[in-house]
């Protein structure tokens, strides 16, 4: 059982940074891909980000592509997002996720998560 745990998030304004990191404890997490996914308020949990195992090759949402940067420690158990240019549509609840195969586009993919880190973007 691999447990997760989101930091990082905050209240910036639009244009500002933000990095999100997710540790990873209770397994080995070197052998997961991981993503990133955002739930705002109303709306579907939607994919942002993903990475394999090894580190490459990564993948992005259209709507964060050129804006945010998916990245792994494998030696340090942690996934990060490095995020930039934030604008308002990228307030969400921000989760990281575990994954073993598949698409990792899809929700179903993943079959660990961690509980969430909250990010406000103000215009």
């Amino acid at each position: 059982q691999v447990q997760l745990v989101e930091a990082g998030g905050g209240l910036v304004q639009a244009g500002d940074s933000l990095r999100l990191s997710c540790a990873a404890s209770g397994g080995a997490s070197s052998m997961y891909h991981m993503g990133w996914f955002r739930q705002a308020p109303g709306k579907e949990r939607e994919f942002v980000a993903a990475i394999m195992r090894s580190g490459y090759p990564t993948f992005y949402a259209d709507s964060v592509k050129g804006r945010f940067t998916i990245s792994r420690d494998n030696a340090e158990s942690t996934v990060y997002l490095q995020m930039n240019s934030l604008k308002p549509e990228d307030t969400a609840v921000y989760y990281c996720a575990a994954s073993t195969r598949g698409n990792l586009f899809t929700r179903t993919a993943y079959i660990y998560w961690g509980q969430g880190t909250q990010v406000t973007v103000s215009s």
